[in-house]
């Protein structure tokens, strides 16, 4: 059996291990005590080890055959330092994973005015978190072509889950465009994705960029009414977007500012993936169905 590695240790890295834990043995970078006793719950290994302090990381070098690298980067700054510190003490070892999974974001493709968006459409960052992005991806192509690590790279727009849902935006009653002034947003069930890594590792092909979003891109106001819907909240009033220059934060504004639509034809051709969510509305209503 096969060593795994997850770094990002979060929901979607529980979600992945779940689903990995028959096919290999799962281990997982974590920097506090919490994390620990959660990977160990779920029949995880803990290795402790802090992306922001390369000298935490001198246990993961020759660990691992494959690694999923779902840590953001830091803050602040035009390079993802974390990636790089991680990449420095894989490195370290003469023994390299075989794969890489990255999970990056849909926004390194910047605004592209309501386009249909494949994985051939070049990087266009422009926000300082696309931008850091996008400086892990290609560090990350770089240093697979040079040492012979198969790299696969996964462009995920915006996650969605219990717990993972816009309630508080909806409670704080924070408005939405207008149809005519509001942009196309694009959605992947937790769940969903986790199934995207699982067959990534399996199947992704070398240096390959995947874009893992559902079948339904769909306006971000329409996409907090399905929300407020399901949550019994107030639906959000509709405005102008000069009106939302005085109402909506400059962070939340930048992120409207961006709209394009998604295509995912490659993970279902390449990786074979069914998805179980192919819209917010089957997503949202699968969640009922649990409660």
């Amino acid at each position: 059996m096969q060593n795994l590695l997850i770094v990002g240790y979060g929901d979607i890295g529980a979600r992945a291990a779940s689903l990995l834990s028959s096919r290999y043995r799962v281990y997982a970078l974590t920097r506090s005590d919490s994390a620990r006793e959660r990977a160990r719950r779920q029949g995880v290994t803990p290795v402790p080890g802090d992306l922001d302090h390369p000298a935490t990381l001198s246990r993961i070098g020759g660990l691992a055959d494959a690694v999923l690298h779902f840590a953001p980067p830091q803050r602040r700054g035009a390079h993802d330092l974390r990636t790089r510190h991680l990449l420095a003490a894989l490195t370290k070892s003469k023994i390299l994973p075989q794969r890489l999974i990255y999970i990056s974001t849909t926004g390194v493709y910047g605004d592209c005015r309501g386009e249909r968006v494949d994985e051939t459409r070049a990087p266009r960052p422009t926000t300082p978190r696309a931008v850091r992005r996008a400086d892990a991806e290609a560090g990350l192509r770089r240093w697979g072509a040079r040492n012979g690590v198969r790299i696969n790279i996964l462009r995920v727009p915006g996650i969605y889950a219990p717990g993972r849902l816009p309630v508080e935006r909806l409670e704080q009653r924070i408005p939405a465009l207008r149809a005519e002034d509001d942009g196309y947003t694009n959605h992947i069930h937790a769940d969903d994705l986790a199934r995207v890594v699982a067959a990534a590792l399996t199947h992704g092909r070398p240096g390959r960029v995947y874009n893992a979003a559902d079948d339904t891109p769909m306006k971000m106001a329409d996409y907090f009414d399905l929300v407020a819907d399901h949550c019994r909240i107030e639906r959000p009033r509709r405005i102008s977007r000069e009106a939302a220059q005085l109402e909506i934060s400059p962070g939340m504004l930048s992120y409207m500012a961006e709209s394009r639509r998604i295509a995912n034809d490659r993970i279902k051709q390449e990786l074979g993936v069914r998805l179980r969510y192919p819209g917010v509305k089957e997503g949202l209503e699968g969640m009922s169905d649990a409660e």
